[in-house]
Formats: structure tokens, sequence, C-alpha cells
């Protein structure tokens, strides 16, 4: 059951109510430098992102949002810490959401000049807490760094923006530790309606990061908790969309696309399992098929079983392999060959 979030729109998207988890990331490059701040959008427009945000920590990279918004596809959230007059100049240059926490914006005065920009432009503004930032008092109050500090500090500072009069508002709430993390979201759910953007900050690399993310999100997301994602990695940003993405799927939260599923390797494998694995997986990201299963499997003894489920497969043998269609072996042959038949027969699915 999700949780009753009011709609909140984003440039062409909406998030909160029923919509779909939208999946976010966050540009590495120099937002001032329009060429690859573009080049990296588009490739992660391409591999499934629905919302994008860059750092604004100058004047430049705040006018230089104008000049991305005209080339990319998919909403621009200006992320701004410090100085108000970035977050005004972000809005006025295109951002269609804007984040900042109001507790380093500084003056009521400043937090309102924000909140009057955006109230007369109807940017929706996310208020952002992290446990690595929470406020000294609420630290001393709580005896450390906990998740009921950081409910604490999110909706004092919610607070703040609709007593100004707005409450076009969307929520994040985020730790590096999984379980203060996990027990902030379940805290907050019965005190807001606003929608929650939910993350694991800091969560680490490619390996570890996937892990802790995936953990945490999956135990908030389970429990109806959630509008918006990001897998905060320490890599690609691309790599972040792929993750969300999978964990989506995994949970019944996102249809669509192609699923790939591969044996683990054993002692009967006679193929080169791993790597074949990944380029099928990597092979299928640009075929555009929805909830088509693609099976993988390492030997064929017990590959065409194992794959009964897919729609389609390959397993591996002594430098052959088997293709297999639900479950049934349409053709044997040479090892070197199974990418090439999978692929024509994913690019032509339907057709027979």
């Amino acid at each position: 059951m999700r949780m009753n979030t009011k709609e909140v729109k984003i440039g062409n998207k909406v998030i909160g109510g029923n919509h779909p988890i939208l999946i976010q990331s966050m540009t590495n490059t120099k937002t001032e430098d329009v060429d690859a701040t573009v080049a990296q959008i588009l490739e992660l427009e391409q591999a499934g992102c629905d919302i994008i945000r860059c750092a604004v920590p100058t004047m430049e990279a705040a006018k230089a949002l104008g000049e991305i918004k005209k080339q990319i596809h998919i909403p621009l959230v200006a992320d701004i810490h410090f100085d108000y007059r970035l977050a005004i100049a972000a809005m006025e240059n295109g951002a269609d959401k804007i984040r900042i926490n109001p507790g380093n914006i500084g003056s009521t005065e400043r937090i309102k000049a924000v909140v009057d920009v955006a109230k007369a432009k109807n940017i929706p503004i996310r208020v952002g807490v992290n446990s690595g930032s929470l406020e000294k008092d609420l630290v001393e109050k709580y005896h450390g760094v906990t998740a009921e500090g950081l409910v604490e500090s999110a909706l004092d500072k919610v607070k703040i923006i609709e007593d100004l009069g707005y409450d076009n508002l969307v929520i994040s709430i985020k730790s590096s530790d999984v379980l203060m993390c996990v027990k902030a979201h379940e805290l907050i759910k019965d005190k807001t309606n606003h929608p929650i953007h939910v993350g694991i900050t800091e969560a680490g690399t490619l390996r570890s990061g996937t892990i802790k993310s995936s953990a945490g999100l999956a135990m908030i997301l389970y429990q109806g908790i959630g509008d918006t994602i990001r897998v905060s990695l320490t890599g690609a940003p691309v790599e972040e969309v792929y993750t969300a993405k999978q964990l989506l799927k995994t949970l019944g939260l996102r249809s669509g696309g192609i699923e790939v599923v591969s044996c683990p390797t054993c002692g009967r494998t006679q193929i080169d399992l791993i790597s074949l694995a990944n380029k099928v997986e990597a092979m299928v990201s640009d075929i555009k098929l929805d909830n088509v299963k693609v099976a993988v499997m390492g030997c064929v003894v017990n590959g065409p079983g194992e794959a009964k489920e897919a729609d389609i497969g390959i397993a591996g043998g002594i430098g052959e392999g088997l293709l297999i269609k639900h479950g049934e072996v349409v053709r044997k042959m040479p090892e070197d060959q199974l990418l090439d038949a999978l692929r024509n027969e994913l690019l032509h699915w339907g057709e027979s």
C-alpha cells in the first residue's frame, strides 16, 4: 500500500499520488561546462533517468541551467547550498525544482526571498536534511544523530516554508546509516503527506554502495514509502540509474524492458558464463521490448529446464550452446554464435 502523498508537478513529470516512482540521478560534471553536462544528461536519459539534479555552486552554474534546459528532455533540479541568491538565479534560469536545506540558507528573510520566487513560478522545493549536517541542538536533544532528530529537523524546515504560505514541497531525509534511514522514513510517513524522495546518502562505491542502497531502499519502498529514488554511488551516474531500475523491477514497482536472469557458475560450467551474461546484459540495453525475460545458463544439462520460465534463453556447453524459446530447444550452434543469434531473435521478437 503506497503512502498517500499529494501530487507535485516537476517540469513534465508528476510525482506523488498514484504516479510511478521516478528515478533520479545527479550529474558529476561542472555545471558551468554546458556541453559536458548536457552529454551526461542525455546518456542518463537513454539509461532511464526520469529527473536530473545539477549542483549549482556558482552564479555561472545557475546561468548555465538555461542553456542546459534547451538541450535535454527531463526535469532539471538545481542543488543549492548556503547562498539564497543561487536558488533564485537557478529558478530564473529555468530550474524545474530546487533542492535546499533552509537551515543553511540563512535568515527567514533569505528563505522568504527564495520561497517568493518559487511561489510566483510554481516551482517545487525539495527540503533536504542529511544526518551529516543535523543541527547541534537536535544532536544534543536526542543524545546523538538519530532517526527522531532527522524527522524533527525535516518537519521544522517544512514548517518554515509552509508558514511562508507555500506547500509545493518534496521531503528527503537521508543518512549513510541504513537502519537509521529506514527508521526515519517509518517515523515520518504518518506525519506528512508531502512526497518523499528516498535515498541512502554517501552509500559508497559501485559494489558496496549498490548493496547498501538496495538493502535500505528495499526496506523503505516495500512499506509503500517513496515517490522518487536515487541510488547514490561513487561512480558513473549511469550506474545509479541501472541499479535503480533493477531495484524497482525486482520489487514489482516497475515493469517493462528486458529482464536478464543468469545462473551462478559451478563445476559443470563449460562456457565463459560470466563474460557471456555481461555481454547479454549490455546487448539488450538498447532493444525496446517490454516484459521479456532472457535466461543465460551455464550448461546444456540443466539449461533448458532452468530456462523454462524465461521467454528466451541460451545455454552453453563445450564450445557450443543451445538457443531456447519458451522452454523448447530451437537449435544448437557454436558458442561464438550464441550472442548474435539471441540478439537477432530479440530484434525480430513477435514477428513469428
